[in-house]
């Protein structure tokens, strides 16, 4: 568990040894002693944490002495870096003599110090081994509860049965050996369903097996489980060493045993909490992969009922509130429900009970706590996780439960922290992408929303897991959180200060004194000044503030010279002082949703700086042109000197109307991915294409010219865009369609607005072969008569918006077009006739959106509408109409009423 803070450490160090600092041998010679130190701790840390789940108390108390070293040497080469950064002092041969010699002399001793310390522990270490006999108890504990679990106690799963079933039996007698997955996050019943689907079917095949993959099974051991299922009759317990085995030797084995059976024909079905491994184990389309899905609330509540209030299963009156209180802790998680269920069962039924298990959840929880099978069971794909990713998911702590996480936010507050480990020839964001993605595939991490690409948009932890995590992460000092307004913290406390006080104002920063924290996160906290920030609080990374009272910037945030993320989004601030210039390790500074219109000069300074965000939705007028507030840079900020900011990844919102030179030096931020301008001038737009051609790793542009009629002239990028170009936002007026666009092959999103293109111009035509295509949206762009989407086109476009086409009456859709069409929205086409011709024809269609449609159009796909028949086959069908009087759309609900209603804010 210390290892990730072992890794970040050593890069330090390692950074700290590369700069050419002209310090004493002294300093130098300890920094590179204590280097050595590390990869030898590093090297026992990662003996301790091979693959032996639970450790014991020895080994714990060895990994908390050496986690509190580490903590000290980061102390020390924090303190060093604030003497080395503090502005005018680049090293510290420039302090006064006398200052030089005291700074030199503490920080040689301090790093003596941690070295004889770091020793100590290293020598100090037994290597203690997790016996056979504990590994199997632990898996007992973890696997054979499901099978005892009462009939009664198994609600919501019919659906599940049914699809699995229709799997494992499709053709029986001309199949070849076929394997279902069935993955689900640990307690969510995979066994259980398992289990009574593969008692259903194996009399139908010579060969069958059900296997539990156990996050903590090597291959060797998946192996044996199989050739055990299959091969014995009377199956032998798992030895306690694999070593005696080969691999090799195995497989011949149950591939003999299969040659004597009939052509193979047998059914195969493996449970796991890692959808990763089921992907990648699947061997053809006749393989299956079910991702199990919480529990319904009607399921969830029948089963929380029959196990509380036996033997009836009735809820009495005054318990219904907490009860449903208590459920939404659960989220769904059968294993959460039963056991809580259980529990509750055996007390008095009274209101004051039920709060008190409600409100002590967390420590009900925990090891000698009487819901600790639970903790046991969630704890599993935690102790399985490799050592650079428990400090990520973690992290999560510092997130109120059930708190929406972006997915975007949380990465790069993970670079901040230091906890992605870097991989040669690849972005850290890339890196945490892929952390991001496996710890989803572990069902540890819930996707809250998707992106149009698939992608996590924002995730979430389950209640229970947010509440272990929590637990944990006090256990390793990895966060403090503080939930309301305590006077007095632990001295203790140390690196992560959460608050999550329900929007009380938070405590003030004398109460922080003792604390040595490198993180301060105060989401949507109230919050009056930051004056007098303590000293033990000028070493932090990560500050982040959204939401807070400010209406200035605070000044003393100028001080925390180590800031790697600085966050005041949704604030009421106006301006960031010149010296913001002197915070120059800051990688991420975020003033979305702030009054900031302009930007000094000295941002320059910041060259460590990747995603700059400076920028103001209208929320309230998403449509109108100029709904979009960027920023402006200073008049003396000179070409070639935006090049300066080299590691650069998103630049969004900057005007183009004030200095037009600048458009010239963005060519130079080669590294940029994401780039908005607004307020484009026509005659600008030629020198802006020059420049983006040089942009080539460019995955997202948005673009919008001065004025709603001014022309975007983006032609110059003819023949060469950039490759990678995955979203394409573009406002402003188009006199012919930009035919670059047609060769972008990664493109999946592309948003024209008021491009007023003529039907020589037809945007179809030019992007309905694109390969990768998933969205695609006209508001304004185009005033023809018709449109027309030709068999065997876009074929992967998921998403259709049609909004405010004027002069559009008629819309055809040749069969074979748009096959994966999922969602079709039209808005304010006012002389549309009817909905799309061949609408019947698109198969996939789930939703359609009618937003300020005229009545004739509405009241042709009603119920008894002359054109209902067109659309009947469509699941959630929704008109919505802006009543004159009020700014919020109204919905109408056509065909199948839909519980999650789609309505813009």
């Amino acid at each position: 568990m210390a290892d990730a803070a072992v890794d970040f450490l050593l890069e330090k160090a390692d950074d700290f040894l590369r700069k050419e600092l002209q310090l004493s041998e002294e300093i130098n010679g300890g920094v590179s002693t204590l280097r050595g130190e590390l990869e030898k701790v590093k090297a026992l840390l990662k003996d301790a944490d091979n693959g032996q789940g639970e450790h014991n108390f020895q080994v714990d108390l060895w990994l908390k002495n050496v986690r509190d070293v580490a903590c000290d040497i980061e102390d020390v080469l924090d303190v060093f870096a604030i003497h080395i950064l503090r502005p005018g002092h680049s090293t510290l041969l420039r302090l006064p003599f006398t200052a030089q010699w005291r700074s030199l002399h503490t920080i040689d001793d301090r790093i003596k110090d941690a070295n004889t310390k770091l020793k100590k522990t290293r020598e100090g270490y037994v290597n203690i081994t997790t016996t056979c006999s504990a590994q199997a108890s632990t898996s007992s504990i973890t696997g054979i509860a499901p099978f005892f679990m009462d009939d009664a106690d198994v609600v919501g799963i019919e659906e599940p049965m049914k699809k699995l079933i229709s799997w494992a039996t499709d053709h029986p007698e001309t199949q070849s050996l076929k394997v279902v997955f069935v993955v689900g996050m640990g307690g969510s019943g995979k066994t259980v369903l398992a289990t009574k689907v593969f008692d259903r079917v194996k009399k139908y095949f010579d060969c069958h097996a059900l296997i539990t993959l156990s996050n903590s099974k090597n291959k060797l051991e998946l192996l044996w489980t199989i050739f055990n299922q299959i091969c014995n009759p009377i199956p032998e317990p798992a030895p306690c060493s694999f070593s005696q085995f080969d691999e090799v030797d195995l497989i011949r084995k149950v591939k003999r045993h299969l040659q004597d059976k009939r052509a193979n024909r047998g059914r195969v079905i493996i449970t796991t909490r890692r959808g990763d491994i089921a992907f990648s184990c699947r061997d053809n389309s006749t393989d299956h992969v079910y991702e199990l899905q919480p529990l319904p609330a009607e399921a969830a509540q029948q089963l929380f009922y029959r196990t509380t209030f036996r033997p009836d299963g009735r809820c009495p009156s005054g318990l219904q509130t907490w009860s449903q209180t208590i459920l939404e802790r659960c989220q769904g998680l059968p294993l959460g429900i039963i056991e809580i269920g259980r529990l509750l069962s055996n007390k008095e039924r009274i209101e004051s009970e039920w709060k008190l298990l409600h409100d002590s959840l967390e420590s009900q929880l925990k090891e000698n706590g009487p819901l600790s099978n639970i903790m046991r069971v969630l704890s599993v794909s935690y102790n399985d996780l490799p050592y650079h990713l428990k400090y990520c998911f973690l992290y999560l702590s510092i997130f109120p439960g059930d708190y929406p996480v972006k997915r975007r936010r949380l990465i790069r507050l993970w670079i901040a922290e230091g906890l992605i480990i870097k991989d040669a020839g690849r972005e850290v964001e890339d890196v945490g992408e892929d952390y991001l993605k496996e710890l989803i595939e572990r069902s540890l991490i819930q996707v809250s929303e998707f992106d149009f690409d698939g992608k996590p948009r924002s995730c979430r932890v389950h209640h229970l897991m947010h509440k272990i995590i929590l637990s944990k992460a006090g256990e390793e000092n990895f966060c403090t959180v503080l939930t309301k307004l305590e006077s007095n913290f632990d001295k203790n406390t140390r690196r992560r200060l959460s608050i999550q006080n329900g929007g009380h104002n938070m405590p003030c920063w004398p109460n922080f004194t003792e604390a040595k924290a490198r993180t301060f996160f105060a989401p949507g906290t109230p919050y009056c000044s930051v004056a007098n920030i303590p000293s033990s609080l000028k070493l932090l990374r990560v500050l982040h503030l959204e939401g807070a009272s400010l209406r200035t910037f605070p000044m003393e945030i100028l001080e925390l010279l180590l800031l790697k993320y600085l966050c005041l989004s949704n604030t009421n601030i106006k301006s960031i002082p010149n010296s913001l210039g002197d915070l120059r390790l800051l990688e991420t500074l975020d003033l979305k949703q702030t009054r900031v219109t302009k930007l000094p000069k000295e941002i320059l300074k910041l060259d460590n700086l990747r995603h700059l965000l400076v920028y103001r939705y209208d929320v309230q007028n998403y449509t109108h042109f100029d709904c979009v507030k960027g920023f402006k840079v200073s008049a003396t900020i000179r070409t070639p000197n935006l090049g300066k900011l080299q590691n650069l990844q998103k630049l969004a919102f900057i005007k183009a109307d004030r200095h037009p030179k600048m458009i010239h030096g963005l060519g130079n931020l080669t590294q940029l991915r994401k780039l908005g301008i607004i307020d484009l001038p026509s005659e600008e737009g030629e020198n802006l294409c020059h420049s983006i051609k040089r942009l080539r790793n460019l995955r997202s542009l948005n673009i919008t010219s001065l004025r709603k009629e001014d022309l975007l002239d983006l032609h110059a990028i003819n023949g060469n865009p950039p490759p990678f170009l995955r979203r394409l936002y573009l406002k402003g007026r188009l006199e012919k369609f930009p035919t670059w666009i047609s060769i972008l092959h990664d493109l999946g999103r592309i948003r024209l607005k008021w491009s007023g293109l003529d039907p020589d111009n037809n945007p179809i035509q030019h992007l309905q072969d694109l390969p990768n295509l998933l969205e695609l949206q006209l508001l304004d762009a185009y005033f023809g008569i018709q449109l027309d989407f030709k068999t065997r086109k876009f074929q992967k476009l998921k998403i259709l918006e049609l909004e405010q086409l004027g002069e559009l009456r008629m819309v055809k859709m040749e069969k074979g077009t748009l096959p994966h069409l999922q969602k079709l929205i039209i808005r304010k086409c006012k002389k549309l006739k009817q909905v799309p011709m061949g609408i019947d024809n698109l198969t996939h269609l789930k939703e359609l959106h009618l937003y300020d449609m005229p009545d004739h159009f509405v009241s042709q796909i009603r119920n008894d509408g002359e054109l209902h028949h067109l659309v009947h086959h469509i699941p959630h069908i929704h008109c919505y109409y802006l009543p004159n009087d009020q700014g919020n759309w109204k919905p109408e609900y056509l065909g199948i009423a839909c519980k999650n209603i789609y309505c813009p804010t």
